[in-house]
């Protein structure tokens, strides 16, 4: 079958041209992947083609880059998969990393975010004559997230990665749940605290980008949302993120819909006078474009079956943790 991509080209050396896209048509089986077609392409059609890859079987990791729009490992997103209609397939490098040339990015930014969350086992103790043991269970429940595999999908994906250069990212903080969740690992405590900082784990906005873009099924996301409920059981609730989630689930408990003009108040607090003129131009614009929340907030019809969930969710909360 033929296949066209329409690939973003980079040059350092290129002055000209910051990038541009370039396209190149030739024909490939109907098993082939995307990084079938463009090592094709670099071996026949265009050699300066730069691309990294090596496994070819979806377990190095080293050929994330994005088709679509979207991040996906090249060598097992399918030809026919990403171009159902016959249309073009948009190649990209990732995004949220510097690129080197064309298709290749430093990665010197996802493993430095890597290094920050010290991913690797703290126990505590005497050391045992044999290996540290865990649960078989416990170990069960890592497995999902130790099947990670380093690609940066998710980071290349990360919305709140692209506005903020300091969030420590999906790939990191999935890989500090790996050592939070560990029953060995005895700087849990500590690693909750770095990671309720500002960058942290409060900063993902949960737009599941990095869920949608994970092959190996980790659901980045997930885990740091399991970070947010383990932070909160730990004592760390003074946050701005904390105090948001409480607000967010008092409300809803209470009326059954959520109350957005009590919310921010109580995320940063009532006598924040500096945060709360914050809001003012915000408030200011809503009003402006009838958008403003009402001031008094009414319960749904027939809240008291919101509060009888909230109560259920609860009582299995509170058997599950004896």
């Amino acid at each position: 079958m033929e296949v066209t991509l329409s690939v973003r080209r980079y040059n350092p050396d290129d002055k000209e041209r910051p990038s541009w896209w370039q396209d190149y048509t030739v024909d490939v089986e109907r098993t082939a992947s995307v990084l079938d077609a463009l090592i094709k392409v670099r071996e026949e059609v265009d050699g300066s083609l730069s691309l990294r890859c090596s496994c070819r079987s979806a377990i190095c990791g080293s050929c994330a880059m994005r088709v679509n729009g979207h991040a996906h490992l090249a060598c097992n997103t399918k030809i026919i998969e990403a171009s159902q209609d016959g249309s073009k397939i948009r190649v990209e490098p990732m995004g949220n990393a510097a690129v080197v040339k064309d298709l290749v990015v430093d990665m010197k930014m996802f493993w430095d975010k890597v290094r920050q969350v010290s991913p690797w086992l703290q126990p505590a103790g005497p050391e045992p004559a044999g290996e540290y043991t865990a649960p078989n269970e416990a170990m069960l429940h890592l497995a999902g997230v130790m099947s990670c595999i380093m690609c940066g999908a998710c980071v290349s994906d990360c919305t709140s990665l692209e506005v903020d250069k300091n969030f420590i990212a999906p790939a990191a903080l999935a890989k500090a749940y790996r050592f939070v969740a560990d029953p060995r690992d005895a700087q849990t405590v500590e690693r909750l605290r770095m990671l309720n900082e500002y960058s942290g784990i409060w900063d993902c906005t949960r737009c599941y980008e990095c869920v949608q873009a994970c092959p190996k099924g980790v659901a980045p996301m997930d885990r740091i949302m399991a970070m947010r409920d383990k932070a909160m059981e730990a004592g760390f609730t003074k946050t701005y993120g904390a105090r948001h989630t409480d607000a967010f689930v008092d409300s809803i408990e209470h009326s059954g819909w959520l109350d957005e003009l009590r919310l921010p108040i109580k995320t940063v607090g009532m006598f924040n006078l500096p945060k709360l003129m914050g809001f003012g131009p915000v408030g200011l614009r809503a009003l402006m474009r009838g958008k403003m929340p009402p001031i008094f907030h009414t319960p749904v019809p027939n809240v008291k079956n919101v509060r009888r969930l909230f109560k259920k969710v609860r009582a299995t909360q509170g058997r599950e943790q004896k």
